[in-house]
């Protein structure tokens, strides 16, 4: 073991999240004896940075480090136990850090919500990272940490409850407020032209154990939320635009928990629309709305009008006050196989996407560093849920603005109100 000359390092310092990370760490987090570096590929931006950040930021390292610049990343590595990265879309800037977090044994967190790369990472780097004890943790932001700890701390509530964990968890969005960036959606954008060029992609997008291992014992039928009545809510339901990423990623936490919630547990995710005559139309609503999203990225024309026209470019991103006004109310519902129920709310008190991400991420990193012991975590390519212990569910309580509650009896009745009640 090699003690390290800094703690983590913030990759894509200067990207529309790694500013609010930044900015984060300066004004809101405190971590005694806690070193970290600002990296971009621009020594001009990260000044100009440094400037905005103001007197703080004058004792923090700036590191000069290029996406394609094999040595450049391999030295930034070196000098870091832990590097986050907000640099995408990933599956074309992303590979080369991966690689060279995999050869230094640097661990590695980044905001991905891209599933046909993090296989193709899994499949070209996992032995690897075995090897030199490298742990990669993906989707550490709203893709799709909250959801994966939300399962995982119900399930945890439900063992110590009924001595048995559910077969079958739900989770709907109550209520959400924030907005899309142009990272997000550049993501998006890339995913689907992928898709369009390969067959075998196009056929992962439709298979939701796509990133479980090889030989994962994982057989419940899956499905996804179009438009439905949900009795467990006495509400419409509709879509929610990040189920499919975040569904792969509960399921292969369970794949990598061995099957802890069983071999045929069973996940989805949607979004709640109210009850009566009012939630069927808006269910029926999103469910268009989804269609008509999915149809733009995926045609040429359409996607080219709408990234010209009104879809937000990257950088750009809700302001200040925006994410600060931003908030989500997670609601999770978990039955066992002999029929008790749980209910559990997850909160987080920031626009989902960027200012509460921000404080996801900083904290899932640094909780990988101090918390996680790497004889119970070797290297390899993890989950947030099977990552993570106690420790970041007080972190993220702490310093991160989430909650996580479990709803008994008169607060149950609570999570089946309207949305937006």
């Amino acid at each position: 073991m090699v003690n390290k000359e800094l703690d983590m390092i913030v990759f894509g310092a200067t990207s529309f999240v790694g500013q609010i990370i930044c900015r984060y760490l300066l004004e809101e987090h405190t971590e005694p004896n806690f070193t970290w570096a600002m990296a971009a590929r621009s020594q001009d931006k990260l000044e100009q940075l440094r400037a905005e950040l103001g007197e703080k930021s004058v004792s923090i390292p700036v590191v000069i480090a290029d996406s394609f610049d094999d040595a450049a990343l391999m030295a930034m590595c070196e000098r870091t136990e832990v590097i986050i990265s907000t640099v995408g879309p990933y599956a074309i800037y992303g590979e080369a850090l991966v690689k060279a977090c995999v050869n230094t044994g640097t661990d590695y967190c980044d905001i991905t919500g891209e599933s046909q790369w993090m296989k193709r990472m899994i499949s070209h780097y996992s032995e690897q990272a075995k090897t030199s004890g490298t742990r990669i943790v993906h989707c550490c932001g709203f893709d799709s940490l909250p959801s994966d700890l939300g399962v995982k701390f119900l399930q945890e509530q439900a063992q110590k409850k009924f001595g048995v964990y559910c077969s079958e968890v739900k989770m709907r969005v109550k209520v959400m407020k924030g907005t899309f960036s142009g990272g997000t959606v550049a993501s998006g954008v890339n995913a689907f032209k992928e898709a369009a060029q390969d067959p075998e992609i196009r056929a992962e997008m439709r298979d939701r154990y796509s990133l479980c291992p090889e030989g994962h014992n994982n057989s419940g039928r899956q499905r996804a939320i179009g438009m439905e009545y949900d009795e467990d809510f006495s509400s419409w339901v509709g879509p929610f635009i990040m189920a499919a990423v975040n569904s792969r990623v509960v399921l292969r936490s369970n794949a990598l928990l061995q099957e802890r919630y069983g071999t045929e547990f069973r996940y989805d995710e949607g979004t709640l629309a109210g009850d009566g005559v009012n939630g069927r139309k808006l269910a029926k609503r999103m469910k268009s709305g989804g269609r008509l999203f999915g149809l733009m990225l995926a045609v040429s024309p359409l996607r080219w009008f709408a990234l010209k026209f009104f879809l937000p470019k990257p950088g750009e991103g809700p302001s200040l006050k925006e994410q600060q006004e931003g908030f989500y109310d997670l609601r999770f519902f978990g039955k066992t196989d002999t029929g008790d129920e749980i209910r559990v709310k997850v909160t987080g008190d920031r626009d989902p996407g960027y200012g509460s991400t921000a404080k996801m991420l900083s904290q899932a990193a640094i909780s990988l560093h101090r918390d996680v012991d790497k004889n119970k975590v070797p290297g390899g390519f993890w989950t947030p849920g099977s990552t993570f212990n106690d420790a970041l569910y007080k972190r993220l309580s702490s310093y991160a603005g989430l909650s996580f509650e479990v709803l008994e009896d008169e607060a149950a009745k609570e999570a089946v109100e309207q949305p937006g009640d």
